[in-house]
């Protein structure tokens, strides 16, 4: 009897560590800057360290460095990228042992808020692909609980998502109105006067009409967007004069308000 319970006892040891390999082989971490330089403000040695290298979705990224003057800020976009804006990240990590995983393909942008330093070169872009070899990342949270809310036909019944003389004409419309997780913007247009609407990711792309890097593009004639998560949204046209002549479109979006629920009690004195 205990030798046999020894048996179980190693095969199962065997096949724990077998899965753990398993899981652990199918990705990559990487020390940023390697040993040597860690994350720190030094010119060209993020880009000299990243250029060789292939990232692939399911990869880790290892930050260490002085969280006492430092952090890692994962930038919204190229141009955000490029100018060192740190004003609307993606994420923010300042533990000083950082492990960030990337989980979507598509370019990473990292800087430091520190503008100083990562001006001096604290700063680097990855490309990141899918690998088929590999296991799939679970699927982001489903929105099968957000309930729908509003409808807003951007631009109002009569106007709909066009250039107009006005140039802050959808800043005005859009500026009074409470948009709430689950609301839904329609976005209706015509297409053979080459409109569409991009949704892009950060304010100096939605600043200067930049549509290099859209979150999603929309161009059926009638688009319906749900919001689906809290904060600012950016739409534009891919058309840069359309886009500087005003057809672009920001909004802000707050959480779904939380209703208390209600004792049975509650419910039948209401009722």
């Amino acid at each position: 009897m205990a030798t046999t319970s020894k048996i179980l006892g190693v095969l199962m040891m065997t096949t724990f560590i077998t899965v753990l390999l398993g899981c652990c082989c199918s990705a990559t971490i990487y020390k940023v800057g390697d040993d040597f330089s860690g994350w720190t403000a030094k010119d060209h040695t993020y880009y000299d360290w990243a250029k060789h290298k292939e990232f692939h979705v399911g990869d880790s990224l290892v930050f260490q460095y002085n969280p006492n003057f430092n952090d890692v800020t994962e930038a919204s976009g190229a141009l955000e990228f490029e100018f060192c804006d740190s004003s609307s990240p993606k994420a923010v990590y300042n533990t000083g042992n950082d492990v960030v995983t990337l989980t979507e393909p598509g370019y990473h942008y990292f800087i430091t808020s520190n503008h100083g330093q990562c001006v001096a070169g604290q700063r680097f872009g990855v490309l990141v692909v899918h690998d088929l070899s590999r296991p799939i990342p679970p699927p982001p949270p489903s929105n099968a609980n957000i309930p729908f809310g509003k409808f807003y036909k951007v631009g109002g019944d009569s106007n709909g998502w066009s250039v107009h003389e006005e140039t802050d004409y959808y800043y005005n419309w859009s500026v009074d109105k409470q948009f709430q997780v689950g609301d839904n913007l329609v976005f209706e247009y015509d297409i053979e006067d080459n409109v569409d609407v991009l949704e892009i990711s950060g304010h100096l792309e939605f600043k200067y009409c930049d549509p290099t890097s859209p979150v999603a593009v929309h161009k059926t004639g009638l688009d319906i967007v749900r919001l689906t998560k809290p904060g600012v949204h950016y739409f534009i046209s891919s058309k840069t004069g359309h886009c500087a002549a005003g057809l672009k479109l920001r909004v802000m979006v707050s959480p779904i308000l939380s209703v208390p629920k209600l004792s049975l009690i509650d419910r039948l004195t209401r009722w």
